[in-house]
């Protein structure tokens, strides 16, 4: 496995990439240009510039997460024309700069959604929390409020310039069935996987977060089942998945090892995290360690192993942990503790195979 880490970008970032570097192991960066909004065409040069700081360090930027696809094309409107044109652009801008992978996923309106951005544990540390009754009983708009009131960073999937029309995308989303974004995401990657071929860069589709509808809004990458719909949906090694088994996780239904040994050749990028799930619903993120939560991160390492996956890997969240202070779930300490429990694992299938040749 090929170990990155997420980094927001110069300015936009508590973690510093001369940090990233000393983490055994990490080899580049998990990387966006968070100032340019969804559905416009990211610059050359600006792609260029993220491309000579991180190399500068004697790290890669291989991985791209996210490219952002605008909410008209979700949505099938006639507008998504422009948007993919611009997808599409922005696709053959970054294989110049030699991108291997675009991570993006196709929820709608929010991304990642929680009620608590530091819920506190008993060992102290803070972590991301989801309250499945809160969400049953808020208004989006309150949502929206305490993640942007609660970060002096931006926020992936939170961006302001998409939740400021908030009522008027739900209102346009009651139209829209689990059928029709299935459509809608299939006229994309009917669009796109063509040149993502051609300019060899695998397009990889991240998972609900959580994988379930919230607020009514239709959600599809979900379970085993609807994965393998999505990969036939357009049936090329280019259209493949980034596998998170943090928010697959989130539902106890998901056997996420069965997954990843399933979906092996199709698995792009990986997102290795830990959450504890509870009865009701509710699920908060822990460390990376297998026993501290409810995904058995153990058997999902060796599953990768098992079919020598040489996919890009990142710990994906961390708890807030030694006084930190970071955007929510993107500290530097309990990531880094991650990568090495990641490692310790992967080594330790390295030596067991060995020894039994």
């Amino acid at each position: 496995m090929r170990m990155i880490v997420r980094w927001f970008g110069k300015g936009n970032d508590t973690i510093e990439l001369d940090h990233i570097k000393q983490i055994p192991g990490v080899e580049g960066v998990a990387w966006a240009l968070h100032d340019v909004p969804a559905g416009e065409e990211w610059p050359e040069e600006k792609i260029l510039e993220v491309k000579k700081e991180v190399e500068n360090y004697g790290l890669n930027i291989d991985v791209v997460e996210s490219v952002n696809i605008h909410e008209d094309i979700k949505l099938g409107l006639p507008s998504r024309e422009k948007y993919i044109n611009n997808y599409i652009k922005t696709i053959e801008n970054l294989a110049k700069a030699g991108v291997k992978v675009i991570c993006y996923n196709f929820m709608p309106v929010f991304d990642w959604t929680r009620t608590e951005l530091f819920k506190g544990m008993e060992d102290g540390s803070t972590a991301l929390f989801f309250e499945n009754e809160k969400i049953k009983e808020s208004d989006p708009v309150e949502l929206v409020e305490m993640i942007s009131n609660n970060s002096s960073f931006t926020m992936p999937g939170w961006e302001p310039e998409r939740l400021e029309h908030l009522s008027k995308l739900f209102e346009q989303y009651k139209q829209v069935t689990e059928e029709d974004l299935w459509s809608n995401l299939q006229y994309f990657l009917e669009r796109v996987i063509p040149v993502a071929k051609e300019n060899n860069i695998k397009m990889a589709i991240h998972p609900d977060d959580p994988p379930w509808s919230v607020f009514g809004l239709p959600r599809i990458i979900t379970n085993r089942e609807n994965i393998q719909r999505f990969l036939k949906l357009v049936d090329d090694p280019y259209n493949g998945l980034t596998l998170c088994s943090g928010s697959l996780g989130a539902n106890p239904n998901n056997d996420i090892t069965n997954m990843v040994r399933e979906f092996s050749a199709r698995i792009h990028f990986a997102h290795i995290r830990n959450v504890k799930t509870y009865d009701n619903g509710d699920f908060i993120e822990t460390s990376h360690r297998t026993k501290d939560g409810s995904v058995d991160i153990n058997n999902i390492v060796k599953a990768y192993h098992d079919t020598g996956f040489s996919g890009y890997v990142r710990p994906d969240h961390g708890r807030h942990i030694w006084g930190e202070n970071s955007r929510p779930g993107y500290g530097l300490y309990d990531r880094a503790l991650g990568i090495m429990y990641l490692w310790g694992l992967w080594d330790s299938f390295d030596r067991f195979k060995k020894e039994s040749q």
